[in-house]
């Protein structure tokens, strides 16, 4: 059995198949996702798994150099974004680099998602909770 955190084997094979900006989305329950665009649907019930615990459980497994997160999430979710944002400057810490962070606006953002290698759709039952992770190298 594998024993590192994330044992959904759609999510690590995908994580794990990242080059160097390639990207993968991190969605809340509501995101409309791309047809063409695989779907890692970790959802179970409302708010199971949150947002905030997915993302932690994938930047434990993937090397960040660059996020995008919707402009509105700034009037409609600042406890969300303020938590992601205290992820992303833990994660450049841990990964010694600096992580651009991007803002958009939420239909820009929904066009940017049909680059994503996959969309990880979560429980999360709050608006605009989420986020486009580009793959950078730990080299």
């Amino acid at each position: 059995m594998k024993k590192t955190i994330i044992l959904n084997p759609s999510l690590s094979h995908t994580i794990a198949s990242l080059g160097h900006t390639d990207c993968l989305t991190i969605s809340d329950a509501g995101l409309p996702i791309p047809m063409q665009c695989p779907r890692i649907d970790l959802a179970l019930t409302k708010n199971i798994p949150t947002f905030l615990q997915t993302i932690d459980a994938v930047v434990s497994e993937m090397f960040v150099e660059r996020a995008v997160i919707a402009e509105e999430i700034k009037q409609k979710n600042p406890q969300i974004l303020t938590a992601l944002l205290q992820r992303i400057k833990q994660l450049e810490k841990k990964q010694n680099n600096n992580i651009a962070v991007e803002f958009v606006n939420h239909k820009d953002f929904k066009l940017l998602t049909h680059s994503s290698k996959a969309v990880v759709r979560t429980g999360e039952f709050s608006p605009y909770a989420n986020v486009i992770l580009y793959s950078g190298v730990p080299f």
